[in-house]
C-alpha cells in the first residue's frame, strides 16, 4: 500500500478511535491502536489531521488539547445539540467539588480536603481520571486547577 494510501487509512483508523473512546486520547495511545512504532510521526499526522478535519464542512472538529486529541462538535452546533449528550457521569460529591475548583481556581488540594473532609482525595482522584482536573506539586500538597476538557465539556 502507497504511503499516501496508508497514511489515509491511519487517519481513519485514529478518527473511529476518537469516536470510540470519547475522551482525549494522547499520541502514544494513537500509534498503539495503528501499530505504529513512532510517536513522533503520529504527533505529526495528527496535527495534519486536525488542520485538514476541522476545515471541512462538518459540524465535527478535532481538537488539540494540550498533547492529546479529542473528537467534538464545533462551537456553532454545540447550542443545538448539548442536550442529547446527557449528564456527566460523574457523582454529585465529585460535581460540587469540581465547582469549587472551578471558582477558587488555582486552588490547593489542602484547602479542598479542609472544605470538604478527607473523602475529597476520592473525588479528587476521579475528576483527575475524567480528566476535568490536573494537579501540579507544590511544595507539601498539590496545585489544583480544570482543564480545558472541562472548559469545553461544560460550555465555560
Amino acid at each position: 500500500m502507497p504511503d499516501q494510501e496508508k497514511n489515509a487509512e491511519y487517519k481513519l483508523i485514529a478518527e473511529a478511535a476518537l469516536f470510540v473512546s470519547g475522551r482525549a486520547m494522547g499520541p502514544d495511545e494513537i500509534a498503539a491502536v495503528l501499530g505504529v512504532a513512532s510517536v513522533g510521526f503520529v504527533k505529526k499526522m495528527m496535527d495534519d489531521f486536525v488542520e485538514e478535519y476541522n476545515a471541512r464542512s462538518s459540524p465535527l472538529m478535532i481538537s488539540k488539547l494540550g498533547d492529546k486529541y479529542t473528537l467534538g462538535v464545533k462551537e456553532q452546533y454545540v447550542g443545538k445539540v448539548n442536550q442529547l449528550a446527557g449528564t456527566p457521569d460523574i457523582s454529585k460529591s465529585s460535581l460540587r467539588i469540581l465547582a469549587f475548583i472551578s471558582k477558587n481556581e488555582p486552588v490547593m488540594q489542602n484547602q479542598i480536603v479542609k472544605a470538604f473532609g478527607t473523602s475529597a482525595y476520592d473525588h479528587i482522584h476521579e475528576l483527575l481520571e475524567k480528566e476535568f482536573i490536573a494537579r501540579k506539586p507544590v511544595g507539601r500538597t498539590k496545585k489544583v486547577e480544570t482543564t480545558q476538557k472541562f472548559r469545553e465539556y461544560f460550555n465555560v
